[in-house]
């Protein structure tokens, strides 16, 4: 979800070469909900293997992730850890609205309308423990280190983005912005043409570079009130304000000193606490014990645990890990493979 100020923003489209050797923090939970999302079967059920088990996760890891790597991108996951008090609500509202999308895509599928299907298909998303589970096992049998965040894992990556330990976030959600994260990179595993939800048409998606102190100087506010502005139209930790949008909250925060002048303006008075949504995105919690190690790919791992567990193609897995093999040889040609993987 996040906070939706994305129509203010200027951003700069890029190829992937853009990030050729860079290490860049993946927000996890939001790169394994897109592929929930979008790798689905023509009547919106995920994929599954013969026990049942969604494997729709596990296949944009192995294929989206192998083409970041050859693309000489270095991704460090990062996971969420406990969700902030204040983020009940969302999770509330995300749970009806699946609820509400699981009954309508059954019904779909029972009417034979596959259009419907697809569509409800692609938000009854659940990710469950055990789907996490298969999801950090196959990133470590790839080599690609995993982080886990105390809380947000927005939040730990933009601090470790601000302190240089990472080169920029990927994320769909704009969060990362009033995290501090000064680069953000979206659709960086999800190029090519997607369908317009609810539309019969679809639309070019490529790689986005945002910098956050390019935007903040364009919209003539600091990261402070770049929060405000978050808090007017609405975060994972607050209701937006009545009848504010993007452009008006702009508004209101560039003609303000202070929040409680904001309030006036817009003339409504929130129930929740302003400075402690504030206090979130100014001063994200992150943790300090992470070991970045980039690792060859435990060959004979992945294909026993894609293979053998979840029903993958053998000929398909292999010529993925031999794919990764010829381009850490690549790597290794130019410089050695354990300045690489370090």
């Amino acid at each position: 979800m996040g906070t939706a100020i994305g129509e203010l923003l200027e951003r700069q489209n890029i190829e992937l070469d853009f990030l050729a050797g860079k290490t860049v923090g993946v927000d996890s939970y939001n790169i394994i909900y897109q592929f929930l999302s979008s790798i689905r079967g023509s009547d919106g059920t995920p994929l599954m293997d013969s026990e049942g088990n969604v494997t729709s996760h596990l296949t944009g890891i192995l294929y989206r992730t192998a083409n970041l790597f050859e693309k000489g991108i270095k991704p460090v996951f990062v996971f969420d850890g406990k969700p902030h008090k204040l983020k009940a609500e969302t999770i509330k509202k995300r749970h009806e609205i699946r609820t509400e999308a699981i009954a309508k895509h059954e019904k779909a599928l029972k009417e034979g309308d596959l259009e419907q299907a697809r569509k409800f298909g692609s938000r009854a998303l659940k990710l469950t423990e055990p789907m996490l589970k298969d999801a950090r096992e196959l990133i470590q049998a790839l080599g690609f280190p995993i982080v886990e965040a105390p809380m947000e894992g927005e939040a730990q990556i933009s601090v470790m983005c601000s302190n240089g330990v990472l080169y920029g976030a990927a994320s769909q959600d704009y969060d990362c912005l009033l995290f501090g994260a000064p680069k953000v990179f979206r659709n960086i595993a999800v190029t090519g043409k997607r369908k317009v939800p609810g539309k019969n048409y679809y639309v070019d998606i490529s790689p986005e570079f945002i910098d956050l102190k390019k935007n903040l100087e364009a919209l003539g506010i600091s990261r402070q009130k770049l929060v405000w502005l978050g808090i007017l139209i609405g975060t994972d930790f607050n209701e937006k304000f009545p009848r504010i949008g993007p452009k008006t909250a702009l508004k209101l925060v560039k003609e303000s000193g202070s929040f409680e002048s904001v309030c006036e303006k817009a003339k409504f008075r929130p129930e929740f606490d302003y400075k402690e949504v504030e206090e979130i995105f100014l001063k994200p919690q992150a943790s300090e014990e992470f070991k970045i190690e980039f690792k060859a790919p435990n060959s004979e791992k992945v294909l026993e645990f894609l293979c053998e567990k979840h029903d993958f193609s053998r000929e398909r897995v292999e010529s993925v890990l031999k794919k990764l093999g010829q381009k850490a040889s690549e790597k290794g040609s130019q410089q050695s493979l354990s300045a690489w993987f370090k």
